[in-house]
């Protein structure tokens, strides 16, 4: 159980912040700096719930624990010390990529296949959702980049990948199931 009596604890002044196995790193590392991303795609997530329905609150309320999930698990590196540890560590699992998975051709199945590149944007939901898959865009590059230098769990790469995935097809459904997509021009104002 977790219980926190008190938020600020001073232990980062002088940046630096303690990881799940209770290492201390830079602020800036890369292992921080993904698991981070992945705390600013939640935060966005919850932005874009305001304008959900209840079917895709609901997914969207999933993925919002499963990128906790996620920050739990790039937060504790030593993937090959898991057994040794006193509490098992949460780690990212194959059936939450194919969750993703399903419910991206679930969604998928009731669009038209797209003709043209589309733009962010449409329904507040729609843009919303555009900033989520950018935001977890970056949280892949940022992980990927962090597995060439450490240890990462392949299924949160995996996960991230979908994830931006879903997104992109979340916001065309929420855009009249593609109907209201915005379409790029390309060269229109030249």
């Amino acid at each position: 159980m977790i219980v926190l009596n008190k938020i600020y604890t001073k232990t980062g002044d002088d940046g630096e912040t303690a990881l799940g196995n209770g290492a201390r790193v830079a602020k800036h590392s890369m292992r921080v700096t993904a698991y981070g991303t992945v705390d600013e795609a939640n935060a966005t997530v919850g932005m874009a719930r305001l304008h959900a329905g209840t079917e895709l609150d609901a997914a969207l309320a999933r993925i919002q624990n499963d990128l906790f999930d996620l920050g739990a698990d790039l937060c504790r590196p030593d993937m090959e010390r898991d057994a040794d540890a006193e509490y098992p560590p949460l780690r990212m699992v194959k059936a939450q990529v194919d969750r993703l998975e399903a419910e991206i051709d679930a969604m998928n199945s009731r669009l038209e296949p797209l003709r043209s590149f589309i733009l962010p944007g449409g329904s507040a939901l729609a843009a919303y959702l555009h900033l989520c898959r950018t935001i977890s865009r970056r949280a892949e590059r940022e992980t990927v980049e962090l597995a060439t230098m450490e240890t990462v769990n392949p299924d949160a790469v995996k996960y991230l990948n979908r994830l931006s995935d879903w997104f992109f097809v979340a916001a065309r459904v929420a855009n009249d199931d593609g109907r209201a997509d915005v379409l790029w021009v390309p060269g229109a104002n030249r």
